[in-house]
């Protein structure tokens, strides 16, 4: 089924509709003869949609909107952590096989997924196993130091140097009222565990085969350098990377016995584009980190940042170390980054530029919950997570009230509002999304910088087996003219603004206009 643009318009009531926790079952059959889009989805549960009144989203809420996310064209969704938590944003878990009561039961969850996998959708869950709570059972004992959990987490010696900076930035000992100090790369409510402990590498392993058993696709792997990168000078550590790298793998063989296609994408926070290769090699994908920054500055200052050559030296490097084969994982921001849009200073069109270029790189590509509406926010963390805007009113069926909005948009940013108007920004996404499908290369492609295209217009070339193509996005708000080469690129595929046009060996690209050719 593909979704066009006027029938996205057909749907947009529909869509609106409260809708029960237990969607309606779509026929697998509905889902598997179209191509993928390959792009994923990240979902503050919390914020999402709620189904029992209690103001905070919900595991069904997610499934009573399965059919939006169908109808933005994703196939995946990533989950931020739904494990018992004492904290709003639930990075530091109490028990890795329960789901946390104020998002639902395990029966709710292993709902959710079934019918997302229904309508094609995968289910990657939030790993965050760097660190437990301090709430945590395993911690508690480990404050005996007779407990077996003792040496689940890591405590100062007589030598150690408690004055140590972490790899984040803050203290990193921590003390407990004896006067005892454990490690924690980033708060105290945060101790992390000791992975030199054969018994934590096993239970790890265990906890991931049990969400796989569950049905879960993957894993999004919450602060996966900082295994072994603990203090500030680990971070430039050969030796903490290379304990980090065999940890992964030995993770990713370990959770193979469940599923031997479960999809790894590690949080590797790292700016330096040579520093995310060798983490392909244990990994399927890395987030992006260098290249957000790249497609944000260049969309922001209406110039191309060199994106097609830094890619073109980044996929290279990504595919010798990962021996031919490797996901990406681009995107423009998440729950810890000031949203897209705020940092585009709310300038419409230089939004779309950068989703344009995000959702036309191969790889899976992935939009953070309310950016297709171009919802805005700024630091403190609550106010990137703040609840997904439903409805004009900002209230109505499945609106959640955990936490007010901040950022000042208007009725105009709402799912309701965009869906009736075919020039949304969220109607450009669905577009962008649907292109994935209809342009294999979009998605498998081998990126080639194109360097002959101008400072104003971001271009590179996608070969593929079913086609290559040019794709090129004019950053300006003046109309920009490409010379093309004499045989190739001469078919307009795909064009996102009227006035584009190839004529006389030359494409014609309105300001702020995308097109794809063949």
């Amino acid at each position: 089924m593909k979704l066009h643009l006027r029938l996205a318009l057909l749907l947009s009531a529909a869509l609106l509709l409260p809708a029960s926790p237990a969607a309606a079952a779509v026929p697998a059959a509905a889902t598997t003869a179209q191509a993928p889009s390959d792009t994923y989805y990240e979902i503050f549960v919390r914020s999402w949609y709620d189904t029992n009144g209690d103001g905070v989203g919900d595991l069904n809420g997610v499934t009573a909107k399965l059919d939006y996310l169908k109808s933005l064209g994703v196939d995946g969704i990533w989950l931020m952590p739904i494990n018992p938590s004492p904290s709003y944003h639930g990075y530091d878990i109490t028990d890795y096989e329960a789901i946390n009561p104020q998002y639902g039961s395990m029966a709710d969850f292993e709902r959710l997924v079934q019918e997302a996998h229904k309508r094609g959708i995968k289910v990657v869950m939030d790993l965050v196993i760097n660190h437990t709570s301090d709430q945590s059972p395993w911690f508690k004992a480990a404050q005996d130091p007779h407990s077996p959990y003792r040496h689940w987490y890591e405590w100062a010696t007589p030598a150690t140097d408690l004055k140590q900076i972490s790899a984040t930035g803050d203290a990193l000992w921590h003390a407990l009222p004896d006067g005892d100090r454990y490690l924690g790369v980033f708060v105290a409510s945060m101790p992390d565990l000791n992975y030199d402990n054969p018994a934590v590498r096993a239970e790890m392993v265990k906890v991931g085969r049990f969400w796989l058993d569950k049905g879960v696709d993957g894993f999004r792997l919450d602060a996966a350098q900082h295994i072994y990168d603990d203090s500030e000078t680990d971070m430039d550590s050969p030796v903490a990377l290379k304990k980090n790298l065999a940890w992964w793998h030995e993770f990713h063989q370990g959770i193979a016995a469940s599923n031997p296609h479960a999809w790894l994408v590690g949080e590797v926070a790292r700016h330096n584009e040579d520093e995310l290769p060798p983490w392909m090699a244990s990994l399927d994908a890395v987030f992006n980190f260098p290249l957000a920054t790249r497609l944000v500055d260049s969309a922001k200052q209406e110039r191309d940042r060199d994106i097609g050559a830094t890619l073109e030296r980044m996929y290279g490097a990504f595919l010798a170390d990962a021996h031919g084969r490797f996901d990406d994982a681009p995107f423009l921001s998440n729950h810890d980054q000031e949203r897209v849009m705020s940092q585009l200073d709310g300038n419409p069109e230089h939004m779309r530029t950068a989703a344009a270029m995000l959702l036309t790189l191969p790889g899976h590509p992935f939009v953070y919950y309310g950016e297709e509406l171009g919802m805005r926010g700024e630091k403190p963390d609550e106010h990137l997570r703040e609840p997904m805007r439903w409805y004009r009113s900002g209230k109505g069926t499945g609106e959640t009230t955990w936490e007010g909005w901040s950022a000042g948009d208007g009725n105009a940013v709402t799912v309701e509002a965009e869906q009736a108007d075919p020039h949304s920004l969220l109607n450009w996404y669905r577009m962008l999304i649907q292109w994935r499908r209809d342009v294999p290369a979009l998605r498998t492609g081998v990126l080639h910088n194109w360097r002959d295209a101008g400072e104003h217009v971001a271009a590179w070339e996608l070969d593929d087996a079913q086609g290559d193509v040019l794709v090129l996005h004019n950053l300006s708000g003046t109309a920009q003219t490409v010379a093309l080469p004499a045989q190739r690129f001469h078919t307009l595929l795909k064009h996102t603004l009227p006035g584009t046009a190839v004529a006389d060996g030359r494409l014609r690209l309105p300001a702020y206009g995308s097109a794809i050719l063949h």
